[in-house]
């Protein structure tokens, strides 16, 4: 077509991404319609509700503020019409040990002061390193994320070439850390920050230094309801726009005439077919789903065997734990670091297993949001990154549950496990079921050097037009940030297509 004017889009998956590119494309004069196969919409972003205890099921650190308030600023509204953010300050208590731990400031000056009591010289150190993150960052804001790359010579523009020195694109993080600082404590902290982008610190492009400036001098937020509010607060807005959301739709086949997308077939709750014609498709569900179970061979860019020679992103095992007792150990975020983490990361990249003495991050969300949790209890997440396609039986899963629960009696000196009201686990399978994940993986591709930007898998079907993409698969990669800006970018994409 060469009018937007009623042209109609269907969108895989009702996720951060396809929400916020609905919202976009509707805004624009594009009739959209959402499918979604579970009962609630926001992905991984939803609630899980048991005896008084409300738990987000998924993304639980609320980072780059600025990305969420360009995408309202967008519709001319603020992040605040839609749901309330706090600051956490300390922003997160790290342990290193049982009785050894450390507060994150939201400040700089707290900030170089717990570094100059980690190693001499430490402020000054973390100075000039969140510096030169501050820089990082607003390159990539600037040159690099709100882009779509069709080749490696998109990647190597004029900055790139004129600066990538001082970006050190080619460098390893762990490397430049280690350059820096000489406590261990210290590294992690910086380092840390790869485990929301699915890689290792030793793996990861040195430019993602730039997340210590997203966690420490941006800061942690928390919207007040869980991350699922903000979730709910973009469905609100694309609802506002005229998005038709239909969940418990799942759609099993995407329809093609002569290289191009024309329809969704889905199937509803009651298993009755559901025919969506269209005019576009935006797949917002696993990126390795849609491209070997709902096309055709011939219409698939993407065969089997490409996904099984990627580096895939960890999965999670989560915890879900409601306590009939206050906890004095822990404040909102917790992460929990052992000595020699490499052995963790191993586990995970080199030879998949599950770890056993792994790092971990406890989000306890009633230390800020008390009515997530009965009077005088608590609600907690546990986070524990593993390598995705491991066995997961209900044997394997729940004595590995176990076993974090007393690793969480150590490190806090509480007593945990005799307070347990709700325990629920979810892990590989479940990620498999209701997201139909790649090797049950929660967070798609790892971010190496080998799988940033213009290598990451395409926002256009390389076979079919009209076929587009959103997602953690996708550039600019993992993390609800990050499926933002590529929603903003596919959307565009969508438009310029139909004569905006």
């Amino acid at each position: 077509m060469n009018s937007r004017r009623g042209a109609r889009i269907v969108v895989v998956g009702a996720g951060i991404g396809g929400l916020a590119a609905a919202a976009r494309l509707a805004k624009d004069g594009f009739s959209v319609t959402v499918i979604e196969r579970n009962d609630q919409a926001g992905g991984r972003a939803r609630l899980w509700k048991l005896a008084g205890y409300t738990f987000d099921m998924g993304p639980s650190w609320y980072l780059m503020p600025d990305a969420f308030e360009r995408f309202f600023a967008h519709f001319g509204r603020q992040v605040s019409d839609y749901y309330k953010l706090r600051k956490l300050d300390p922003a997160y208590r790290v342990f290193f040990g049982p009785g050894q731990s450390v507060d994150i400031p939201a400040d700089r000056v707290g900030q170089r002061a717990l570094f100059d009591r980690l190693e001499p010289g430490g402020g000054g150190k973390l100075d000039r390193y969140l510096d030169a993150a501050a820089y990082k960052y607003r390159v990539a804001v600037d040159e690099f994320l709100y882009r779509d790359y069709h080749s490696v010579f998109d990647f190597l523009n004029w900055r790139m070439m004129t600066e990538g020195l001082k970006l050190n694109v080619l460098g390893k993080l762990d490397a430049a850390v280690r350059r820096q600082f000489s406590d261990r404590r210290a590294r992690q902290i910086l380092e840390y920050g790869m485990v929301f982008l699915g890689t290792a610190p030793t793996a990861a492009p040195a430019l993602y230094a730039l997340m210590s400036h997203v966690d420490l001098t941006q800061g942690v937020f928390y919207p007040m309801g869980g991350l699922a509010t903000m979730a709910r607060g973009i469905q609100k807005l694309a609802e506002e726009q005229g998005v038709q959301v239909m969940l418990n739709t799942e759609a099993v086949r995407i329809v093609t005439e002569r290289g191009r997308a024309v329809g969704v077939q889905a199937r509803g709750a009651d298993g009755a077919a559901v025919s969506l014609p269209c005019d576009a498709v935006l797949a917002n569900a696993d990126y390795a789903h849609v491209e070997t179970e709902l096309l055709t061979p011939a219409d698939c860019s993407f065969p089997r065997r490409y996904w099984e020679r990627r580096v895939v992103a960890p999965t999670l095992l989560l915890l879900y734990l409601g306590i009939n007792r206050r906890l004095h150990g822990l404040l909102h975020h917790n992460l929990y670091f052992k000595p020699d983490w490499d052995g963790h990361f191993n586990a995970i990249f080199r030879r998949p297993a599950w770890p056993e003495e792994p790092c971990f991050n406890v989000s306890c969300i009633s230390k800020t949001d008390p009515g997530m949790a009965p009077s005088g209890c608590e609600n907690m997440f546990v986070l524990v990154p593993v390598a995705a396609g491991l066995d997961d039986t209900d044997e394997v899963r729940e004595a590995y549950a176990d076993r974090i629960i007393r690793h969480l009696e150590r490190m806090t000196g509480e007593a945990i496990a005799p307070h347990i009201q709700v325990r629920r686990i979810y892990s590989h399978r479940d990620y498999a079921a209701d997201y139909h994940a790649w090797q049950g993986t929660a967070l798609g591709l790892a971010h190496t050097l080998m799988q940033t930007a213009v290598f990451r898998p395409p926002l256009r079907s390389r076979k079919v037009r009209n076929l587009h993409y959103a997602g953690q698969y996708t550039h600019p990669g993992i993390g609800v940030p990050m499926v933002l800006i590529a929603a903003e970018v596919v959307a565009g994409n969508i438009l310029r297509d139909h004569g905006g």
